[in-house]
């Protein structure tokens, strides 16, 4: 184990507070000494409160004194993506369209639950101009770089929390996902990433992109993204679409592994291209899950029309956003965005509709799939991080935003748990695998990454 507080895990961190062999108030010395010293190379963090972080910890360090602490996560550094309501701390969402002067006096769901269960709010994490993209920059915060290579693209939208992770800017992370926005990230840094199933984090206020958006953990560990989901689960009222709350602890048969399990395969969707890199990488991951008593089975996966189905969703979304906005306003904001949303303001009713019934049948499709397999794995992207400052790479069959993500936003559309785990390199850089479970069976992904990382265990960049 690390003997850097700021690289510990949340659950590390726990037992060394019960122990009184490390304080909450030196683990978040150790995080906000961190971010002084590697952040000024990567622009993850955009709003950084060490003095409310530090009362926290103070606070949290009494607490465990008296033996009375909150929660598992009580005293531990987390960071929240800022497209996350957080009191007293202004949310632009990536956008100088915002007034930042304004009463910032609510909690979303995510930030009260990990307020409640003790976590210290450190900050606030980059995103692209109000998620709307798979990378992460915008003319209020700049470029948030990779930690790997900094002439790279961290991924996106929350990309920020993902670079916040691989570098120890805190042990738990909130983000969001709309079309892979927690895991492209978490492909790119190299960290683990988890879109739950859609509903069972509540949220509010409704993200523009609703139809296709979650809310999620993104952590260097396993078992501390199951360890999170425990809290922020917990139900919500300002939610009128959450799931029944189950009341259940994640963590409880995490490690029970995949023995006799049946995998599917995906090694590509509607025959995408896939680096040889990242194709090799791949499957000597599946290879693992072998070794682990499972059995895999090649699966073709084709979803015909499924990139237009999701644009239709995306575009109306974007254009309901810019459309609560005055006409000076929108000037400011993102021309890839506002031309996203002119091409959402198109869209008739009857086309809108069409599609929602279009998501049903892909849903239903991959319902379909689990009356045969446990679990479903693919690629997490096709290809590693390119370069930073750009919305797609340059060229080749990847030069456009569903031909560099085509795995990842099929299933913001089918609204099932995925999750991305690095399972090696290619070229120095980051692959993930994605983990694909039943719908709200969410405790199915989380058992197969945890299995996967106990015998590959999460390797972090070394950014001095």
């Amino acid at each position: 184990m690390t003997s850097d507080p700021g690289l510990m895990s949340a659950t590390a961190l726990a037992e060394q507070y019960r122990k009184g062999l490390i304080s909450p108030v030196e683990a978040t010395e150790a995080v906000l000494a961190r971010i002084a010293r590697l952040d000024t190379q990567t622009n993850a963090v955009c709003h950084l409160d060490p003095e409310r972080a530090l009362e926290s910890a103070r606070a949290a360090e009494a607490r465990y004194r008296q033996g009375s602490w909150l929660s598992p996560v009580d005293g531990v550094p987390a960071t929240v993506k800022d497209l996350l309501l957080t009191r007293s701390w202004p949310t632009l969402r990536g956008s100088t369209a915002v007034v930042r002067d304004q009463a910032w006096d609510e909690d979303a769901p995510t930030v009260a639950r990990l307020r409640e269960a003790g976590a210290v709010l450190i900050g606030k994490t980059t995103t692209p101009e109000f998620g709307w993209k798979a990378v992460t920059d915008g003319g209020l915060t700049g470029v948030t770089r990779n930690p790997w290579d900094l002439q790279r693209t961290c991924g996106g939208s929350s990309g920020g929390a993902a670079v916040a992770a691989a570098l120890g800017f805190g042990a738990l992370h909130l983000g969001t996902d709309g079309g892979g926005s927690i895991r492209v990230p978490a492909s790119f840094t190299g960290v683990f990433g988890l879109k739950p199933s859609y509903g069972r984090v509540p949220a509010y206020p409704a993200s523009p992109f609703a139809a296709v958006a979650h809310v999620g953990p993104i952590t260097r560990t396993v078992t501390d993204a199951a360890q999170m989901l425990n809290i922020l689960a917990r139900p919500d009222i300002r939610d009128g679409l959450a799931l029944p709350y189950e009341g259940r602890d994640w963590t409880i048969g995490l490690n029970d592994g995949v023995a006799g399990w049946r995998i599917g395969f995906g090694r590509t969707i509607n025959d995408e291209a896939v680096e040889p890199g990242v194709v090799a990488a791949v499957e000597a991951a599946v290879a693992r899950f072998e070794e682990l008593g499972a059995h895999i089975e090649p699966l073709p996966l084709s979803m015909p029309s499924i990139s237009h189905t999701f644009a239709i969703h995306w575009q109306a979304g974007a254009a309901a956003l810019l459309d609560g906005f005055t006409p000076e306003q929108r000037q400011s904001i993102d021309p890839g965005l506002q031309a996203m949303a002119e091409a959402g303001r198109k869209i008739g009713a009857a086309e809108y509709v069409t599609a929602v019934k279009a998501r049903e049948t892909y849903a239903l499709a991959v319902n379909r799939l689990f009356e045969r397999y446990d679990l479903i794995v693919t690629p997490t992207l096709p290809i590693t991080a390119f370069e930073a400052g750009r919305n797609t790479p340059a060229s080749g069959p990847y030069a456009n935003w569903a031909g560099w993500t085509p795995f990842t936003y099929p299933f913001n559309l089918t609204r099932h748990p995925a999750a991305s785990i690095p399972c090696g390199f290619a070229q120095g850089l980051p692959v993930g695998l994605q983990l694909i479970g039943p719908n709200h069976r969410d405790e199915i992904v989380l058992r197969a990454a945890r299995a996967f990382e106990s015998l590959m265990p999460i390797v972090l960049p070394d950014l001095t």
